[in-house]
């Protein structure tokens, strides 16, 4: 029988065991992106897969907070994994035997982005409880590191070897991968907590549910936080959703291009975590916010839209993740600092929840927009937008989806500019005290 291993050592294996994982699911996830580019030409098959995957995992984020908390933390992870790879297979022997439809994605998607709710939860309780409190920093640093540099490799992977394995080949090593993470979950052991949620009476699972709504609520400052979140993610999601299929249309379908721009981002992300991680960030974490904001909707929205070359691409993609670890990490230290431990969970949830459920809205919106609205607009040269427009995004193939871009941008430097007037959010630091200050 093979020994379980704890603390450090039990964490590096099942971190080794997500980086694998992680790294085949961005593979199948960028293949698949490019099989609907093929098979539709159109921006809004994109955008709806990532609706109907996003939705589910910010709608069920509150219940799988609450049920990581009741059930096996160990458990809850091997299921989610096994999920996925259901999700998968199905694909899988879809693609197999030419019967995949774009339709597929979308159930898929949401199947799997059900599992994906519990994933994170159940991933984050258990560290807590795998190593000692001096590794925290450490054990959140190298998670950084390995999403960040999952984002550099896996595109550039799978741009490589997509003409040569073809979208099969990619799905085949995304299930190895999987299999490896569930391999090293298996002989890992990880403690539960002592104090779990026993109460099973009636409605004591819905007051669970509804206490952090009740905290954000309660709390005008840390709710008015939460909606400068709103806010940007409504305006940015419409961006991000487009990157992908303007770059497409931009450049004749090379994926290399696409993969390129992606893991250009993922290197300003991982920068920017390396430099957030050496200075800490502004003193005042509010700024980190709100500047972070403005200078995401400049280099990575307003910027990337307006750009017309590859090298450019690849500057706004870099410049606009590099600010990002400031913005979130700036907005994780107010919210640690604020709210008590023993709360976290079920105060995170609903953060979360707050901040994200605009996106699928955003998602739904941008592919329709894009394809009835900006690009017939813009190609057409005899319409006033592709008259008046035309001289700055141009008037091909993309041209509609980077002036959406762009006003994306513009509308995301807005939020951050607006919030800095309203002293709710400017001031939150100062209004809402410390959970541990006395």
């Amino acid at each position: 029988m093979v020994k379980e291993l704890k603390g450090m050592r039990g964490f590096i294996l099942i971190w080794a065991g997500q980086v694998f994982s992680m790294i085949g699911s961005q593979m199948t996830h960028f293949a698949m992106g490019i099989w609907a580019w093929e098979k539709t030409g159109q921006a809004t098959p994109l955008a709806l897969v990532g609706f109907f995957s996003f939705a589910p995992l910010i709608v069920f984020t509150p219940i799988a907070g609450v049920l990581v908390d009741r059930w096996n933390r160990k458990l809850v992870m091997a299921l989610s994994d096994i999920g996925a790879g259901i999700v998968t297979i199905a694909i899988f022997i879809l693609l197999l035997t030419d019967n995949l439809e774009i339709w597929h994605l979308y159930i898929t998607g949401a199947v799997g982005g059900i599992f994906g709710a519990f994933q994170w939860p159940a991933y984050s309780a258990a560290i807590t409880l795998l190593v000692e409190k001096k590794h925290y920093a450490r054990t959140s640093g190298m998670i950084s590191m390995a999403e960040s540099g999952v984002g550099i490799f896996a595109p550039i992977l799978a741009g490589i070897l997509l003409p040569i394995i073809d979208v099969v080949g990619i799905i085949i090593i995304d299930l190895v991968t999987l299999v490896i993470a569930l391999l090293f979950l298996l002989v890992v052991f990880i403690p539960e907590p002592k104090n779990k949620i026993r109460d099973e009476k009636s409605g004591a699972f819905f007051r669970e549910l509804v206490f952090g709504f009740r905290y954000v609520l309660d709390r005008p400052s840390l709710f008015s936080l939460q909606m400068v979140f709103f806010f940007g993610n409504l305006f940015s999601s419409v961006g991000f959703t487009l990157f992908a299929p303007m770059i497409l249309a931009s450049t004749n379908g090379d994926s290399t291009v696409l993969g390129g721009v992606q893991s250009a981002g993922a290197i300003g992300g991982l920068v920017g975590g390396f430099v957030l991680t050496a200075w800490g960030g502004p003193r005042k974490k509010i700024t980190g916010v709100l500047l972070g904001w403005i200078l995401f909707g400049v280099f990575g929205l307003s910027m990337f839209g307006l750009a017309r070359t590859i090298p450019i691409w690849l500057a706004a993609s870099f410049l606009g993740m590099l600010v990002n670890p400031m913005l979130n990490g700036s907005n994780q230290a107010i919210w640690q600092a604020k709210v008590s431990p023993e709360v976290q969970g079920r105060v995170f949830s609903v953060r979360r929840l707050i901040a994200q459920i605009t996106a699928p809205i955003s998602m739904a919106a941008a592919g329709p927009l894009a394809d009835n609205v900006f690009e017939p607009a813009m190609i057409n040269q005899d319409h006033w937008m592709g008259q008046l427009l035309g001289p700055i995004f141009g008037n091909e193939p993309g041209s509609g989806m980077s002036l959406l871009v762009f006003l994306s941008g513009i509308l995301v430097i807005s939020v951050g500019m607006i919030a800095y007037q309203i002293r709710q959010v400017r001031d939150v630091e100062s209004l809402v005290p410390d959970h541990d200050h006395f």
